[in-house]
């Protein structure tokens, strides 16, 4: 059984819950955008990718991309798929219209990448990078560059590719090596020869697109030393006269997963580039990029639990195994010996608890999306502040916490199969080893929680985020959402940061030690958010929501206060004592 869009799910979430077309009509560049034209491309985008990219999805896995002599060729199908998508227009549907795109809102972008995912992870590997590719040429490229590349990157008609990591130097790209030395004027702007290796490069050489433009992470001559010394360049597989740049593919790797997605080791040989941005600011064009990347990736993680869970349904929906405790089932027929394994609590139980982890995730995912456009269309600057911050402070958390969820989460809906999930014919092992990877690329757990609690969280000693927290708060009490449990979290959460803010001005490395713990406060937190506008809204009253909901507040929710213990057991005597009233019972 191949993935397929649930769009009904998708749309009760993203109007009934969080009603996007509203305040997304609020903003001058939407204001056309009704909830109609959105459910029409979502339901054409569910159907295409049903029907097209799906289906491809297994043999990308067992055929996986082909490496010869410097060429690589992608799983069979993939190359014809790619050229409807980019033909259709479906790369361009948040892209401004002036460089070629649609102009509509960045969430149905983002509902289409969850799909994709879902899918088929390895054959949306080669898109996935076009939107953070597009945003930080459009910001940071010149009129020239802009002017030949663009149009090129927004339709998808050329892919394009983050090179940042090097063998020596993975997530600590102050140790990049790759050089660019000044080679004259051309019509694109002064021209550069880039030198040096880069590994890891998804998408750096296929059969998909005629040309394929590469970012490059590489120091000028006398650069500084460290991150500070980084200029980003744009570096084409084809210069603008058709001849082939110095750019080589010198294997692809044999990875756990993602099979279809062709993962390569790229060298470049005094190839020419451009310089994007000012000299010594790669990484603030280059973080454009990688924020973008982040959150398509936490839509990767949703999306992949999400298929998970649906092959894991489906399976449970067949599959006879023993008598079900307690009262006889509807679906036990007669002269039947066993009952549906779906009637089993403990299966009920996994599968209801990746859809509380789905559709909350869903919902704090759609609404970061909004933010995106707030961010850039909002009239009032405070409004527009706001939601960059939103954007700031949940990206990292969805990132590390949905991707988490979709390998943990994926290996338990492989257990519902019972031996039959280790076996490749039933398709659930190759979510879990596909999925994996999204916990480690752009910027692993890790470093996502030290990016959400060093550099966005403590810095002002927490007050942002308490604001933060006490504004979801707010956003409840606006919307008349009364959930006891849910506001005790928050309150929770917000007193414990500003308590562990002074702890960690005392303590020098208490904010490393207790980061992810950290993290996973704010997404089981956010998850409670997410759920109480859920429950609140008509039409969530069913066992399809309530399911999930009881697990959320059962299994979910009360993690809250174990990881608030765990990190009181990290701190120093004296912060101990500082902070001895943390876990007092704090009021909604």
């Amino acid at each position: 059984m191949s993935y397929q869009p649930l769009g009904d799910d998708n749309a009760f979430l993203l109007f009934d819950v969080l009603k996007a077309d509203r305040q997304l009509q609020r903003l001058s560049a939407h204001g056309e955008t009704d909830r109609a034209l959105m459910r029409q491309v979502l339901d054409e985008a569910g159907k295409w990718v049903g029907a097209v990219v799906a289906p491809l999805s297994r043999a990308g896995d067992e055929v996986g991309a082909q490496f010869n002599a410097g060429c690589v060729t992608t799983p069979p199908g993939f190359a014809r798929a790619y050229r409807d998508f980019w033909q259709a227009g479906w790369p361009a549907l948040a892209c401004a219209v002036e460089d070629g795109g649609q102009g509509l809102p960045w969430v149905l972008e983002g509902v289409l990448y969850e799909w994709l995912s879902a899918a088929n992870h390895g054959w949306t590997m080669a898109p996935g990078l076009l939107h953070g590719a597009y945003e930080c040429l459009k910001h940071h490229g010149s009129e020239a560059l802009k002017a030949a590349y663009l149009s090129k990157i927004a339709s998808g008609e050329w892919l394009a590719t983050m090179c940042l990591t090097e063998a020596h130097a993975g997530s600590d790209l102050g140790q990049v090596r790759t050089q660019a030395l000044p080679a004259g004027a051309t019509e694109l702007g002064d021209g550069y020869e880039i030198s040096g290796s880069k590994i890891f490069i998804s998408g750096g050489e296929h059969d998909l697109t005629e040309n394929i433009v590469h970012l490059v992470l590489a120091r000028l001559p006398d650069a500084a030393a460290g991150p500070k010394g980084l200029s980003l360049f744009l570096v084409p597989r084809l210069l603008p006269d058709g001849r082939r740049n110095t750019v080589v593919c010198e294997r692809i790797e044999e990875k756990m997963g993602l099979h279809g997605s062709p993962t390569c080791v790229m060298r470049f040989d005094g190839a020419t580039g451009w310089l994007i941005g000012r000299p010594g600011a790669g990484l603030n064009a280059m973080f454009v990029m990688m924020n973008a990347a982040r959150l398509h990736v936490a839509l990767q993680g949703i999306g992949l639990l999400d298929a998970a869970w649906q092959k894991a349904q489906a399976y449970a929906l067949e599959r006879r195994q023993m008598r079900a405790p307690g009262a006889v089932p509807a679906s036990r027929g007669a002269g039947e010996v066993a009952d549906l394994i779906i009637e089993h609590p403990a299966i009920r139980r996994t599968l209801d608890l990746q859809r509380a982890w789905v559709d909350g995730g869903r919902v704090l995912a759609y609404q970061t999306g909004v933010h995106l456009d707030v961010a850039r269309h909002a009239a009032d600057e405070r409004e527009r502040e706001q939601a960059l911050q939103w954007c700031s402070l949940i990206t990292p958390v969805l990132k590390a916490a949905w991707t988490q969820q979709a390998f943990e989460g994926a290996s338990a809906c492989l257990q519902v199969f019972g031996g039959h999930g280790y076996i490749r014919e039933w398709g659930i092992e190759q979510i879990v080893r596909d999925s994996r990877v999204a916990m480690i690329y752009e910027g692993t757990n890790e470093i996502q929680a030290i990016d959400l609690l060093v550099r966005k969280v403590l810095p002002d000693g927490g007050q942002s985020m308490g604001q933060w927290l006490l504004g979801l708060r707010k956003s409840l009490d606006a919307a008349r959402v009364l959930d006891a449990e849910v506001l005790r979290c928050l309150a929770q959460l917000r007193y414990f940061t500003t308590v562990l803010a002074q702890a960690c001005a005392d303590d020098q490395t208490l904010a490393w030690r207790v980061a992810d713990d950290y993290l996973r406060c704010v997404a089981v937190t956010l998850l409670g958010w997410a759920w109480a506008r859920i429950a609140a809204t008509e039409g969530a009253e069913g066992e399809r929501w309530q399911g999930p909901l009881r697990q959320l507040q059962q299994r979910i929710l009360p993690e809250l206060d174990w990881r608030l213990s765990l990190m009181k057991a990290q701190w120093s005597q004296a912060s101990v004592v500082h902070g001895n009233q943390v876990f007092a019972p704090a009021r909604p």
